[in-house]
């Protein structure tokens, strides 16, 4: 007769540990043959990762399965990492598909059991210094979104005096609309005068767009024109400090020579203002490494198609590569984008 396999002998990790990771505290699992009290339980200070990591090597793991759990699991695997140890980031998801559904054992000990037979597949998890670019990238996706409604705002209150600018211009918030509300925070109420700020290009008259600047002057409605107007130079000025600092970041990441050919792409009102493509490619080396648009080099508006100080909500999908950036919503204020003069240009952000 046939002998029954030992459950030991499927195991393709046997000295793999499961955590069940909580914003308290973490729950860890490691083989019953490994620790007299396989299970225990660790706080989340860093020398509570710490001691983690320190019983985890004692019991000679060499692999552990955290689960995705929010932002709580960040702390957790980078320690473990730093500690030699292989990390598995795991889709809780994947855990309901495995038959043989857990009965009264802990989450950890599920997680482990699944673990050393094998039965889960680790998320990809891009390398630090991908990690830090993305951050940056993610934090500027955050203050689009959020200069995008500011400039929601800035379109209620020129509607609730019944300034009908969005009927006359494409783009309320391009140069010539930019102009004309900076005129209206300082003071301005004159329609003809407000009107002459209109671009050669805008395809109103100036007429027309004086008698569209007719409206209710309303003392309440200008106080949050002028603090939404604030907020939008404010939040230019920030998502100028992460371009910067996303430059910086990206040239420790363009290690290869790379030629860049074909025609330039155009460039958008919401361009950054540096070639993410080429500073990729070159690494921040030599005179063409940020050539802008037009040039001998096609340009690539990675970091997102709208920089510069009227992006609003980001488009589809951008990223400085596949592995920066994450899909955004999209929203009406999508169109917005400026380039007053004088007003510093803003400007973008998959797991």
């Amino acid at each position: 007769m046939a002998m029954r396999k030992r459950e030991d002998d499927n195991e393709v990790f046997p000295n793999a540990a499961g955590i069940d990771v909580g914003g308290s505290s973490h729950w860890v699992a490691v083989p019953r043959k490994a620790d007299d009290e396989p299970v225990r339980e660790f706080g989340a200070m860093t020398d509570d990762l710490n001691a983690m990591a320190d019983w985890l090597l004692a019991c000679g793991v060499d692999a552990v399965a955290l689960e995705s759990t929010g932002v709580y699991w960040i702390p957790v695997y980078e320690v473990l990492e730093q500690r030699g140890l292989t990390v598995w980031l795991v889709d809780a998801r994947q855990m309901k598909y495995v038959p043989g559904r857990k009965s009264d054992v802990q989450d950890c000990q599920w997680l482990q059991k699944l673990m050393s037979l094998g039965l889960l597949r680790a998320a990809w998890r891009p390398g630090d210094e991908v990690c830090v670019v993305r951050a940056v990238v993610r934090q500027r996706e955050v203050l689009l979104i959020e200069q995008a409604s500011w400039v929601q705002r800035m379109q209620k209150a020129l509607v609730q005096m019944n300034i009908q600018l969005a009927e006359v211009l494409t783009d309320v918030m391009g140069m010539t609309g930019q102009a004309i509300i900076r005129a209206i925070v300082a003071g301005e109420r004159d329609p003809q005068v407000l009107a002459s700020h209109r671009h050669g290009r805008v395809k109103r008259s100036t007429d027309e767009i004086a008698r569209a600047l007719t409206g209710n002057w309303r003392e309440e409605h200008l106080f949050v024109l002028g603090q939404a107007m604030a907020m939008f130079d404010s939040l230019a000025q920030r998502i100028l400090e992460c371009d910067a600092k996303i430059e910086a970041l990206l040239v420790p990441l363009g290690r290869h020579e790379v030629e860049l050919t074909g025609p330039a792409k155009r460039r958008s009102k919401n361009t950054p203002e540096f070639d993410v493509r080429t500073a990729l490619a070159l690494g921040g080396r030599g005179p063409n490494a940020h050539q802008r648009p037009g040039g001998h080099h096609g340009h690539d508006d990675s970091l997102g198609d709208r920089s510069r100080s009227g992006a609003a909500l980001p488009a589809s999908s951008t990223s400085v590569h596949g592995w920066a950036c994450a899909p955004a919503p999209r929203s009406a204020a999508a169109r917005y984008s400026a380039r007053a003069p004088g007003v510093p240009p803003t400007g973008c952000a998959r797991h």
